[in-house]
């Protein structure tokens, strides 16, 4: 019987959501729990999940190198065959924590590794060259259909098979490239697929191109000593105490703070949440990461014409694009509908 370690995090295993998001790392042994349930029914027999490993999204990547030390002490003491992890779908901190552990496991323990998550899944695009990772549905409702693919892949990599392409197993490309014979000439695939592209049919190509966002630059602003300039920023800046509660990583929220009659961000009034960076500086003067003290000067100055009231706020390190997104889609009609001329976006 080949022995599983399942690791979930707090939500899955029904402790809570965000409230419960620093839950410490627990081994649950002889538990199956969420979708270890799907696993357990989709190996057949074939594998038995020995032990459940549950822990807070927001605990492990806050806590990185003691989460990871004790979950891989865990683990070691089941001496299990394999370890799978998630599937994480499009939750970010949850996918990171996946593909981080299984790095972890594989490299320190020599045991097979398996996870799963969406493609755009900010965990996938950190750690899909380093283990096998079946691609997802962006939610939970895709569960059947990534465990209907991980169990073979898993079993294939305990029992040391051959492993086949992305298209064949459903793993997210990881850059390793294998020959093999196609059945027909590549002269008439390429005839066949322009015939259907041609007819309207639905085709698949063989060389997927890789898809990059093109924004096109505005026209410059024409006088910047009239202009309405806002500031955003990536860095994490907020008021003390942190609100709003964004994440230090893998942000799901932003922040929008008044900033009228504000000359300077002290170390009283301001600080970062971001967790990706060394905060001593930035929690010294926040002004290092968002320059509201110099904007203000060059607004007496006359080199601006105002500095917008409002600033917004996330964390960057592995936030999720479609997150990044959907945070700009709500708060730039906004600044559009302020008269905002141009936005000065800060990092880190």
């Amino acid at each position: 019987m080949i022995k599983v370690v399942h690791y979930i995090n707090q939500f899955f295993a029904q402790i809570g959501g965000e409230e419960m998001a620093s839950y410490k790392a627990e081994l649950r042994v002889g538990e199956v729990l969420g979708p270890g349930l799907a696993l357990k029914a989709g190996f057949k027999g074939e594998a038995e999940i020995v032990a459940t490993i549950v822990c807070g999204d927001s605990y492990f990547n806050e806590n990185l190198e003691q989460a990871k030390a004790d979950i891989l002490e865990m683990v070691k003491s089941q001496k299990p065959d394999l370890f799978i992890a998630g599937p994480a779908f499009n939750a970010g901190r949850y996918g990171v924590a996946c593909g981080t552990i299984c790095a972890e496991v594989q490299e320190k323990l020599g045991i097979p590794v398996i996870t799963g998550m969406y493609v755009e899944n900010p965990g996938a695009d950190m750690f899909k060259k380093d283990v096998y990772m079946i691609s997802t549905k962006n939610s939970a409702a895709g569960m059947k259909a990534a465990v209907d693919k991980m169990v073979p892949l898993a079993l294939k990599l305990v029992r040391k098979e051959r492993i086949g392409t992305a298209a064949q197993e459903g793993y997210i490309p990881n850059g390793v490239r294998v020959n093999f014979f196609e059945e027909e000439r590549g002269s008439k695939r390429a005839v066949d697929m322009l015939l259907k592209k041609l007819a309207g049919k639905e085709f698949v190509t063989e060389y997927p191109m890789p898809s990059f966002d093109r924004v096109e630059p505005n026209p410059p602003v024409k006088d910047i000593s009239k202009a309405k300039i806002a500031l955003v920023t990536s860095g994490g800046i907020c008021p003390k105490g942190n609100p709003d509660h964004i994440e230090s990583s893998n942000a799901t929220r932003y922040g929008e703070y008044d900033i009228t009659g504000v000359t300077d961000l002290t170390s009283d009034t301001y600080e970062t949440a971001h967790g990706g960076y060394d905060p001593v500086y930035a929690n010294e003067d926040a002004d290092r990461v968002l320059p509201v003290d110099v904007l203000r000067d060059m607004e007496k100055e006359g080199k601006i014409g105002s500095l917008y009231h409002f600033f917004y706020t996330t964390t960057g390190n592995g936030t999720a694009v479609a997150s990044a997104k959907k945070f700009a889609d709500e708060f730039a009609p906004k600044l559009k509908a302020d008269g905002v001329d141009a936005v000065i976006l800060t990092s880190t």
